[in-house]
């Protein structure tokens, strides 16, 4: 068997253990910590007739009297049986350990389960939102590479220039401005705030893009997506463009590049033949944990921002209502989807220089 397929193959045995250990962690901590969705649903009644309440002592009708028993079941508390029918939807009247169990087997077969609060299957919710992150993370996480790595080689191989200083301050200064600082300048100067209206403000279609067609379509939604992409990209090509500066730099004074140039190889042959493959090793490597960083969660501001219903944006909403259905479904997703990706990582890591093997990671 090739070492490549034994090597697919352990990896993939290892998915199992790590989801159980990373969903038993998790379900621990939420059990563990403050509130749960039985307490905010009570606060949330609690609330709700407390609003009521005072509508009917000091609304518009003040010839109305409120209803004795609304006032009395508003001082002294909710009903315990309607709190043992609330503790029983949500399975809070089982063992912890039986929930747990009963939650990992539907995650098993890919039942997801349904929102407590959205009243949705958290499939649909989350098929429904992981285009929009696809996007968003997919067209920033493939411009930050596309820009950052050649401004990474010029800055290398133009060491000690004046475009090198000012190019490396420029970039260490946008590597330390947040993606949120950025994406408010660009909504107050191009999205309609004080300056210029070349970019909507939110959302990803305009109302009429329903009777366009798909490349009219397309156009529209590039449009609406220019100014969240630019805020992700400029606050994150800088950190990839100082990475592939640093790395060309280490090998360009390696001997081998040296003894290649003094062999009389032209620079450019030496810098793509030589020096690209060596260098662009954990750069190009580190691409599929990139995009997952930034399609599952890194985008969440620039959601919120937005206006951009994303995974990222769901999962914080979930975690403050504690829609714990809802949670356990997204992490299944992302810890399934980091796993493949972390994989796929490795495989790239050896297509990208085949000198690496996987007989040496096994020892």
């Amino acid at each position: 068997m090739p070492s490549m397929v034994r090597y697919t193959l352990r990896r993939l045995l290892l998915v199992p253990p790590t989801l159980l250990a990373i969903l038993a962690l998790n379900f621990a901590v939420a059990q563990l910590a403050p509130g749960g969705p039985v307490e905010h649903l009570l606060a949330t009644l609690q609330g709700d007739m407390q609003d009521a309440a005072e509508r009917a002592l000091g609304g518009q009708d003040s010839t109305a009297a409120p209803d004795p028993a609304f006032r009395h079941r508003g001082a002294e508390g909710l009903d315990p049986r309607l709190l043992a029918e609330i503790e029983a939807q949500f399975g809070f009247d089982r063992p912890p350990l039986e929930r747990f169990w009963h939650m990992l087997t539907r995650l098993l077969v890919f039942d997801l389960g349904r929102s407590f609060f959205l009243d949705q299957p958290v499939a649909q919710l989350l098929w429904e939102r992981l285009p929009v992150s696809i996007a968003l993370g997919l067209s920033s996480a493939v411009l930050t590479y596309v820009l950052a790595i050649p401004l990474g080689i010029a800055l290398a191989t133009r060491r000690g220039t004046g475009f090198d200083r000012t190019a490396t301050a420029l970039t260490v200064l946008a590597h330390a401005v947040p993606a949120m600082v950025v994406a408010v300048a660009l909504l107050v100067i191009f999205g309609g705030g004080r300056f210029l209206a070349w970019f909507p403000s939110g959302g990803l279609a305009s109302p009429e893009a329903a009777g366009w067609g798909w490349p009219w379509r397309v156009l529209d939604l590039a449009w609406h997506l220019a100014l969240p992409v630019a805020a992700l990209v400029i606050s994150g090509f800088s950190s990839l463009a100082l990475l592939t500066r640093n790395l060309f730099l280490e090998e360009i004074g390696k001997h081998y590049v040296l003894l290649a140039r003094a062999k009389g190889l032209a620079p450019r042959r030496v810098l793509l033949g030589h020096v690209f493959r060596n260098a662009m090793l954990l750069v190009v490597a580190g691409l599929p944990g990139a995009l997952l960083g930034v399609v599952f969660g890194g985008g969440v501001l620039i959601e919120a921002l937005f206006g951009l219903q994303g995974l990222g944006l769901l999962g914080i909403e979930a975690a403050l209502s504690r829609d714990f259905p809802v949670i356990f479904g997204t992490l299944w997703l992302t810890t399934l989807a980091g796993l493949v990706l972390h994989l796929a990582s490795d495989l790239l890591y050896v297509a990208v220089d085949p000198r690496i093997g996987f007989d040496a990671a096994r020892r």
